[in-house]
């Protein structure tokens, strides 16, 4: 990677993807794209432009623009508002990845967008995930994130695009407020334990879901983008995860910062509904053994980083 723009980099991935990048690879090489612009340190720390992703027109003149030889497509609807309006999420989820596979296509540039533990579904194994195993996701979202990784792998069977993704889990950060997932929960109530000392979660306890601080999910992103091609297996499907816990399990690592911290429950039935249809835990070992997945962080090391930087955030 060396000039790369990015879609969606104002999202909850995006904002913090951009920063690291212009760290790493320079402020100069890195352009950010959204829909609109806010006074993030994304937006204007280097190159910003405005592009919707549904045109692919502007998406490849701004890409010629800046001789990108990377295209990461972060520009997407989240698992609960997409089920809200699914017709809205297929047009933005699928034509704009369409749009970012062109552009990639076309400039010969290297691809990465991300997939999500949501491609899984109610028949798919809960306990221990394979990496290759039963796609029937019965949310928009998720039928978008299965075509997606098929698209995507596509595309590098045709047409030779380097193509990469990450199926994520729940991603946790105390940067960007939530945006509309169904692990949302487990942001929300780090902010509500620091000002309200109680948080009332919409995921009932006991239902478990894989989770990753963000800094690991940065990391790996840029592990796969540099990893060896030749050792690549999988390309846009990776399993990566770092812990896999259920609500009580959080506020229970909470309280031993905050002893008064209190939790109740008001179940909503659309997220609880897709939490369901998720894996309770899943396997990373292709990860590992095709580039070298590795997290760093687990639910006790992740709760003393979250507290810290919210107290001074909030």
């Amino acid at each position: 990677m060396k000039r790369i723009l990015i879609t969606g980099a104002l999202g909850q991935i995006g904002s913090e993807l951009t920063v690291k990048l212009r760290n790493i690879y320079g402020s100069d090489h890195v352009v950010a794209t959204d829909i609109r612009k806010n006074d993030s340190e994304a937006a204007n720390s280097g190159p910003f432009e405005i592009v919707d992703v549904t045109d692919g027109k502007a998406m490849l003149e701004t890409a010629k623009k800046y001789n990108a030889d990377t295209i990461i497509h972060m520009a997407a609807l989240l698992s609960a508002t997409a089920e809200a309006n699914p017709v809205f999420a297929w047009n933005l989820n699928m034509g704009g990845l369409m749009n970012a596979l062109e552009v990639a296509r076309e400039l010969n540039s290297q691809f990465f967008t991300p997939s999500s533990i949501g491609a899984f579904g109610p028949s798919t194994p809960k306990a221990n995930t394979p990496q290759d195993t039963i796609h029937r996701p019965t949310t928009m979202y998720g039928v978008n994130k299965v075509a997606g990784e098929l698209l995507s792998d596509y595309y590098y069977h045709k047409f030779g695009v380097d193509t990469r993704g990450l199926r994520f889990p729940g991603l946790i950060s105390y940067v960007t407020p939530p945006g509309g997932g169904t692990t949302d929960y487990a942001v929300e109530i780090y902010y509500e334990a620091i000002k309200n000392k109680r948080y009332t979660s919409y995921i009932n306890k006991g239902t478990y879901m894989d989770m990753m601080y963000m800094p690991d999910a940065l990391d790996a992103i840029v592990d796969l983008m540099e990893a060896d091609a030749s050792k690549l297996k999988h390309r846009n499907s990776f399993n990566v995860t770092a812990m896999s816990f259920e609500p009580e399990q959080i506020a229970a690592e909470i309280r031993k910062h905050i002893p008064s911290f209190e939790m109740s429950y008001d179940v909503d039935p659309v997220r609880q509904g897709i939490a369901d249809s998720w894996p309770d835990s899943i396997d990373a070992s292709a990860a590992k053994e095709e580039w070298g997945f590795k997290a760093e962080y687990d639910l006790e090391k992740m709760t003393v980083d979250m507290l810290e930087k919210l107290s001074v955030k909030i």
